[in-house]
């Protein structure tokens, strides 16, 4: 028997109960992220869902409450360098790395602790 995978759907990072507002801010208005509906059979669960082009997030709601400091999300962008610029621009920490071959890349933490990526690739 094979298999037929096509994409990853969404990632669901976590965040501590009733932050939600707090993941609006940072997500939509700062990565301009559009939030999207949950289903309504899931909102009684707490988190928000977002979406940016093809790529979705969903932030869940986690008690007890761990960031992801080392898993993450690894976000492809066109024109990396204008999004590290509003990045530091809205006082966001980026990290720089350059150990990846062929790509430009940094991470971000969100409001929770949870690390992003975000790379272009350059070959």
């Amino acid at each position: 028997m094979s298999f037929n995978y096509e994409k990853i759907d969404h990632v669901q990072l976590a965040a501590p109960k009733n932050e939600e507002q707090t993941a609006r801010d940072f997500y939509q208005g700062i990565l301009k992220f559009e939030e999207i509906d949950k289903p309504i059979t899931l909102k009684k669960n707490g988190g928000v869902w977002f979406q940016a082009g093809s790529v979705k997030l969903h932030i869940g709601v986690e008690t007890p409450f761990f960031p992801a400091k080392k898993a993450h999300p690894a976000i492809l962008v066109n024109q990396l360098k204008q999004l590290r610029e509003h990045l530091i621009s809205q006082k966001v920490d980026v990290i720089d790395d350059d150990r990846l071959p062929g790509a430009n890349r940094f991470y971000i933490h969100d409001p929770f602790g949870n690390r992003l990526e975000f790379l272009e690739w350059t070959e």
